[in-house]
This record gives structure tokens, C-alpha cells and sequence, in this order.
């Protein structure tokens, strides 16, 4: 009897601390950690709504980019920090499919707490203006008859996730080129060093535009979606290729729940924002937002959905 009273005592000390905490949170700033550097589609977001949200705290939101090993230096900075609500994860579908194919990965349920979802898109498959192929049965044709000769861009969770479906349909080997980020990707897909890239719609759009990258196809469910509803869509043509890519935010396992809603609540409203809303429109960005709760039954359905397409395409962890 006297164990139990004194793990109640605790428990209950433990959690006035937290509810102690959570009020008088934030008192400095706040760091949000992206795990891809500057320019990138990440990193845009991630300030857009930074700053807004610092606005509504009355604290600085400091953007602090850690790019590097598929966004795992950025996940397991912030899952080993002071779970105190200063320290925040900028995350993206890659903290879902990054234990498929790296061992030692953060886990995004035992180690990091949902906070909230940005926003959703479906993601295009550019070439290289000079690629020879134009659809996607060419891309098909031409990667079966030049094995290791058509390489794909990896830059971020889905995109590697949507090349390692590609490269398990052609069932022929393909070239998987890594790179720390969108915008060194997409540089490299201009300048001629890699064939195919599948990218936001935000970033694809102008290089479209100018000339400097073609669009081929797109991952949404159905036609008719976002910015490039006109393009054919990659599923109609490969089986559980409707790959939707996600923005959003976590935070260390043991944050006080006072803190998580707190910024729940701060970031709905931002997301509700006029501003935010049509610089999400014009990015090709559908708004999300909902409760922690939600977020996280999201990101546990994603988990389960990328593990049995990646077991299937043949991915171990390296």
C-alpha cells in the first residue's frame, strides 16, 4: 500500500509540474528543426507558418534547418530534446517510411508526439526536357530495355518511395540518386545529372513553365487534381502508385499535453489564415489541420500503408 501511494504521489507531482509548465508556456522562443535545407518546399512552409505563429504567441519561432541521412539527423535531434515545447519537429511523410529503409530511425510513435497536419499533395513525375521519354509507358519501355541506365532522383520520403515503386514495376534495375534536399535535386534534374524526379507541384510548376523540366504524370488518386489535373495519373498504369505527401508537426514523446494542445489550437488558427490558405492554393498545398489525435491516426494509417508497398517492392532497411 505504501508503494502504491508513494508512485501516486509521484505521478500526481510529475503532473502538476507539467500543468505548471504548460502555463507559462512559451516564455522564449521557440525552435522549429526542418530536416532539409533553405529554398525547399519544407523550409517555405515551415517559415510561412513560423512566423505566423510567432505572431500569435507573442515568441520568436526560429527556423533551424538540419538536413542530412533522409531527414533521421533532424528526427532524432528533436526526439532526444528537452520535451519542454521550445523544440519542434517540422515533419513530413518521411517519419513514417525513413524505418523501412534506415535502421536505427526515429519512431514516430513512441519517440515523437503529433501535434499537427499542415497540408497534403499529390507529387509530379519530371524528366529532364532532353529525356527521350514522354509517358509514362516510355518511361516504362525505356527503363526495361537500359538497365541501370534511367536514374531517379531521391530527395525526401515520398520521393524515394514513389522511384522504389517505379523501379519495382520495371522490374529492371534502375539508378537511385541521392540528395539532401528538393532544391539540389531539382537542380540536378535542369543540368541533365539525373533523368526523372518526382516533386511537389509547388516547385515543378515554374521549371514547367520556363522549359527547364517536363511533366509526365502525377501521383494523385484521380485527374483532375491540383495544378497539373490535366496530366495522367501514375495509378491508372501501376497498381498503389496514389502517393499523397503531407506536411506537418511533432514534437519530443513526453511534451506536456497542455503544450501539444496549446499549439494544436494556435496552429488551426493559422491554418485558417486567408493569407496561408492561398499561399497553400498557389503551392498546389490542400489545407489539413484537426486535432493531435487525428494527426496521428494519419501518420499510424501512412505507416501501415508504406510498410506492406515498400515489403512488396522488395525495400530492407540499410
Amino acid at each position: 500500500m505504501t508503494k502504491r501511494i508513494a508512485w501516486t504521489l509521484a505521478a500526481l507531482a510529475i503532473a502538476l509540474a507539467g500543468g505548471a509548465q504548460a502555463q507559462d508556456w512559451p516564455s522564449k522562443p521557440i525552435r522549429w528543426i526542418v530536416p532539409f535545407p533553405p529554398g525547399g518546399p519544407a523550409d517555405v512552409t515551415a517559415r510561412l507558418v513560423a512566423a505566423k505563429l510567432g505572431e500569435r504567441l507573442g515568441q520568436p519561432n526560429v527556423v533551424e534547418n538540419r538536413p542530412g541521412a533522409g531527414g533521421n539527423v533532424a528526427h532524432a535531434f528533436v526526439a532526444k530534446s528537452a520535451p519542454d515545447g521550445y523544440t519542434l519537429l517540422f515533419t513530413v511523410t518521411g517519419i513514417v517510411t525513413n524505418p523501412f529503409f534506415f535502421k536505427g530511425s526515429t519512431d514516430p510513435f513512441t519517440e515523437l508526439a503529433a501535434v499537427i497536419h499542415f497540408n497534403s499533395a499529390s507529387l509530379v513525375l519530371l524528366a529532364n526536357p532532353a529525356f527521350p521519354a514522354n509517358t509514362v509507358e516510355e518511361v516504362i519501355a525505356l527503363a526495361k530495355s537500359k538497365p541501370n541506365a534511367v536514374s531517379c532522383g531521391v530527395a525526401g520520403a515520398l520521393p524515394q518511395v514513389s522511384c522504389e515503386v517505379l523501379r519495382a514495376f520495371v522490374r529492371t534495375p534502375m539508378l537511385m540518386v541521392p540528395y539532401k534536399g528538393n532544391a539540389p535535386a531539382l537542380n540536378a534534374l535542369i543540368a541533365g545529372e539525373i533523368h526523372l524526379l518526382f516533386d511537389l507541384p509547388n516547385t515543378a510548376l515554374g521549371q514547367v513553365k520556363a522549359g527547364r523540366a517536363k511533366a509526365i504524370a502525377t501521383t494523385a488518386p484521380k485527374r483532375g487534381v491540383g495544378p497539373f489535373g490535366d496530366l495522367p495519373v501514375l495509378v491508372d498504369t501501376i497498381p498503389d502508385f496514389d502517393i499523397v505527401t503531407w506536411q506537418g508537426l511533432t514534437a519530443p514523446r513526453a511534451t506536456p499535453r497542455a503544450i501539444v494542445q496549446r499549439l494544436n489550437k494556435e496552429l488551426n488558427a493559422v491554418l485558417a489564415d486567408p493569407e496561408v490558405r492561398q499561399r497553400f492554393a498557389n503551392a498546389g498545398l490542400d489545407v489539413a489541420g484537426g486535432s493531435a489525435e487525428e494527426f496521428e491516426q494519419h501518420m499510424r494509417s501512412d505507416y501501415d500503408r508504406y510498410q506492406k508497398v515498400l515489403i512488396a517492392a522488395g525495400v530492407k532497411p540499410q
